[in-house]
């Protein structure tokens, strides 16, 4: 056996160079392609923005229904505010709608908002008036929908007995 000759010959190298990338291909383009499939990729950049907020119920006390709830900004994020919807129990309004009703027959108006703006910040707030219902034990939040169609629950509170 001739050493020279031995050491001359790599046609065995090429194949087996040629499977190692190959497979380091496969792996790269699975890991990519298995993060988008469950979800994962998606979420880059759809974190729900850091808000206060205080809630002042008026008239809850009373049995009449000129109660109001008025949500103030206290600091944090500025938000887009057609970003920002609030939510009532069940029923849902647009923080961008002005003084528009949550829903068709509606149980709350929003009687004034400094969030029909671009942004919301420190000091805004919106005030909702009960239409003849009186709220007891009602959920009230603040929801930032993303634009990638995800929802977060930024603020809550319940409306006092």
């Amino acid at each position: 056996m001739d050493l020279n000759q031995l050491l001359s010959d790599d046609r065995g190298v090429s194949p087996v160079i040629g499977v190692i990338l190959m497979v380091a291909i496969t792996v790269i383009l699975a890991a990519v392609i298995g993060t988008f499939v469950l979800g994962l990729g998606g979420n880059v950049g759809n974190n729900a923005p850091s808000a206060t907020f205080n809630y002042d119920y008026e008239n809850f006390s009373d049995d009449n229904a000129n109660n109001t709830i008025t949500i103030t900004d206290q600091g944090g994020d500025s938000l887009d505010s057609s970003t920002i919807s609030v939510t009532i129990g069940s029923a849902t309004a647009n923080a961008t709608d002005g003084t528009t009703s949550f829903g068709t027959s509606p149980d709350y108006t929003i009687t004034s908002t400094d969030w029909n703006g671009d942004n919301i910040q420190a000091g805004d707030s919106i005030t909702i008036q009960g239409n003849n219902t009186e709220p007891s034990d009602e959920t009230v939040q603040v929801v930032w929908q993303s634009s990638g169609g995800s929802s977060s629950i930024i603020s809550s509170s319940t409306t006092p007995n």
